[in-house]
């Protein structure tokens, strides 16, 4: 007998500010999906390594603290986790210019709470199409 894939039910919220970092996860809170709050891209990573068949989506700001910011946390999840929704904010009006990868969705911020949840409807019911 083999082990099922888990169902994807997670979304990652990767943001160092801790009020924008909670304010996301109250909003998310009201989806299916279960919440898990990091601060870093290399903290992100470490939780994709563990359960990244289980993230739908990712909610992550640009500019993260660490080695990592979040442009190339979401180029690493294209390749390694193809299936997971990403979306990317910034408050920086550049930011959209950064050479962003096709699976990314971005929104500046401030970002509207609705828009939040519907890249969480689209993360549950329209997952990204692994990669062939």
């Amino acid at each position: 007998m083999t082990a099922l894939q888990p169902e994807p039910h997670l979304a990652l919220i990767v943001e160092d500010d801790p009020d924008v970092r909670a304010l996301a996860a109250v909003l998310l809170d009201e989806t299916p999906l279960d919440v898990v709050e990091v601060e870093s891209a290399e903290a992100a990573l470490q939780c994709l390594q563990e359960r990244g068949g289980e993230v739908a989506m990712m909610f992550a700001d640009v500019r993260l603290p660490g080695e990592m910011d979040g442009v190339q946390l979401a180029r690493a999840t294209c390749k390694l986790w193809p299936t997971i929704r990403i979306v990317l904010t910034s408050g920086d009006p550049d930011a959209q210019e950064n050479d962003l990868p096709d699976c990314v969705t971005f929104m500046p911020k401030p970002w509207r709470g609705l828009d939040v949840l519907v890249q969480a409807e689209k993360a549950i019911n329209d997952p990204q199409p692994p990669v062939t």
